[in-house]
């Protein structure tokens, strides 16, 4: 090749590199000036402010302006990110709000910053914002940096104001749950909106104050009452004694929630509940025929659903007397024995996800139903099967919203949910069953037609839209390993006992802990996205997605057992498909760490064996 030649190639590709340098740097320079919009490929929109947020900055409802003042600490790399990522989310927040919404971020690094933001929270329900100690490990050895400061907020609303007291560094999941729910709380407080559900009480039921969430439930225990009212301010819960069907149930109400009942519902008092809904009100029913006994640690069941079915056959929702067993779906943890590490799997409590090998009517979790709205997994124990009936509703949208896997049997009759085995002699079928169902529309048909009304009168159909939601899971709203493990139930001898309780169930109480660690989360936040769905307040049920970390990797394979496999052998065979999916993701874990960047420079190295091959192909003139 001439000199000519070869300062020419030279001279293109110095101006090759240039031009790559200057579209790297123009990109660069666009993003920084925030013109370019990074795509959130998470599912639930982790990264991206929801609209239902804006809704909520935007709405006519919201009358006065939102200013958040934070107060942070920085100094140490993972709370200057933290307060960078907390940056860009407010900033989100303002682009949805516009003038209605403004923040500011206040570093506290002397005396007088730290004692504005200490008499900034002074007078909030939420208290004062409080001084933290930030200690920070490093991994690469054993030195560690310790600060001191603040990291929290505090969100006015015109006069009033609230605090989120700490933020934890390192933990920005969530952050628009937590401070969109205030919002929601100061905006309601300021403005009087009430959002008032019932829950039927005198019924023996199973109360949402009920404090085995936990294992060693009793006093000073969290219960689901406690959380809400805590929480979720914005939702006031009432009960609601029927007391025989005599008066109609409070109009103020949005809707009524009916848990799993110990005592029979009268005719009457159905047609009360049939009456409120036909005023274009919200029933929402967790219950199912399987009962259960706090403190039996057999949880030897008693099929009845107390009545509950002639409501709800109305509605064009069957509630089965029986209990269900799914063996292709429990829910498993790992625990910690004596003999080590186990893997704990309840057949009689459901895992639901949104399976890709399940599709249209088959779908195991309906995560756009709004209770259910991008949560999983959930898990549901003692349940019981569902026939829906569209011609009782026509005009309405009757629809299956959770289903079990096609590996679950019913079973009739009563057993004891810890020790049961399928047998060959039980002629069971294999099947999917249907355990929620919802039933929406503009004019729901009553679920009593023609009879003796007892005094009760309502229309035929619904005088406004009216919802029913029904999870047929007993105990779906408390903790059933930490209830059945908690001794013998000591509130028949009045208030002063009921804390107390008799022996207890080790074993049940060492699975109740994993079991509220991975999955009661997502049960907190299935009630709540079921009040705002039943209020009609739904703006904020995505957010509520953004609390639940991303859902791990799915499998299309799984495991249909048979009659003559014992219980050791499906368990052994959940191990093998449990041991082949971690192979799978290692290998896909290492393709992408190291097989892509391989095959990028494989293609380099070709690329430069095509270009040296045709230079000798060069004919000089």
């Amino acid at each position: 090749m001439s000199d000519n030649k070869r300062t020419k190639a030279q001279v293109e590709s110095l101006i090759l590199l240039l031009v790559t340098v200057g579209v790297f740097g123009a990109t660069n320079a666009i993003t920084a000036i925030g013109r370019y919009q990074p795509k959130d490929m998470t599912a639930n929109q982790r990264y991206t402010v929801s609209k239902g947020t804006g809704n909520l900055l935007t709405a006519k409802e919201t009358t006065q302006k939102i200013k958040i003042e934070v107060f942070v600490t920085k100094g140490l790399p993972i709370l200057n990110t933290f307060v960078g990522d907390l940056t860009d989310l407010l900033k989100q927040y303002k682009q949805l709000g516009g003038d209605k919404f403004a923040f500011e971020i206040i570093e506290t690094k002397d005396e007088d910053s730290k004692k504005k933001a200490k008499e900034a929270g002074e007078g909030a329900p939420g208290g004062p914002l409080a001084e933290m100690e930030f200690n920070i490990g490093s991994k690469t050895d054993t030195t560690q940096s310790s600060s001191t400061g603040y990291m929290g907020m505090v969100i006015h609303y015109g006069d009033d104001k609230d605090t989120i007291p700490q933020l934890q560094p390192g933990h920005s999941d969530g952050l628009e749950f937590w401070i969109s729910t205030k919002i929601q709380e100061l905006r309601d407080r300021g403005e009087k909106i009430s959002h008032k559900i019932g829950v039927v009480s005198g019924k023996d039921e199973l109360k949402l104050s009920d404090t085995h969430l936990v294992p060693g439930g009793g006093q000073g225990k969290p219960s689901l009452q406690a959380i809400m009212s805590q929480h979720f301010k914005s939702y006031e819960v009432k009960d609601v004694d029927l007391k025989g069907g005599e008066s109609e149930i409070d109009d103020a109400l949005d809707g009524l929630i009916i848990t799993q009942p110990g005592k029979e519902y009268t005719e009457k008092e159905l047609r009360r509940i049939d009456q409120f809904v036909m005023k274009g009100k919200s029933l929402a029913v967790f219950a199912s025929a399987v009962n259960t006994k706090q403190g039996d640690a057999t949880m030897a069941v008693t099929l009845n659903s107390w009545g509950l079915e002639k409501l709800l056959v109305g509605y064009g929702i069957k509630l089965e007397k029986n209990v269900l067993f799914d063996y292709r779906s429990p829910i498993q943890f790992p625990v910690m024995t004596q003999g080590g590490p186990a893997q704990a799997r309840l057949w009689y409590v459901l895992q639901s996800l949104d399976h890709p090998a399940f599709e249209k009517n088959t779908r195991l979790l309906d995560v756009s139903f709004p209770a259910f709205f991008r949560l999983q997994p959930l898990a549901l124990p003692m349940l019981s099967s569902l026939s829906l009936d569209n011609a009782k509703q026509p005009g309405t949208n009757l629809r299956a919203v959770v289903r079990t896997s096609d590996s679950a049997l019913a079973v009739t009759e009563p057993v004891e949910l810890d020790k049961y085995q399928p047998k060959k002699s039980d002629k069971p079928s294999w099947a999917q069953h249907i355990v929620g169902a919802a039933l929406e529309g503009d004019k729901v048909k009553s679920a009593f037609v023609g009879g003796d009304a007892q005094g009760v009168t309502a229309p035929g159909e619904s005088a406004k839209p009216a919802r029913v939601l029904v999870l047929a899971s007993s105990q779906f709203l408390t903790n059933p390993l930490a209830r059945a493990g908690a001794g013998q139930d000591m509130s028949q001898y009045g208030p002063q006992f009921a804390a107390m309780g008799g022996g207890g169930d080790k074993k049940l109480e060492m699975l109740a802990g994993p079991y509220a660690q991975q999955y009661l989360t997502n049960t907190i936040l299935t009630l709540k996205n079921t009040l705002m769905w039943m209020s009609g307040d739904t703006d904020l049920i995505a957010v509520s997605g953004k609390i639940v970390a991303e859902p791990a990797l799915s499998f299309g394979d799984s495991y249909k057992p048979s009659l003559e496999d014992t219980d050791d052998a499906i368990k052994k065979k959940f191990d093998e498909i449990r041991e082949s999916h971690k192979s799978r993701q290692t290998t896909i874990q290492w393709s992408l760490i190291i097989g892509v960047p391989l095959l990028f420079v494989l293609l380099g190295l070709i690329r430069w064996q095509l270009r040296v091959y045709s230079r000798t192909k060069v004919i000089l003139a």
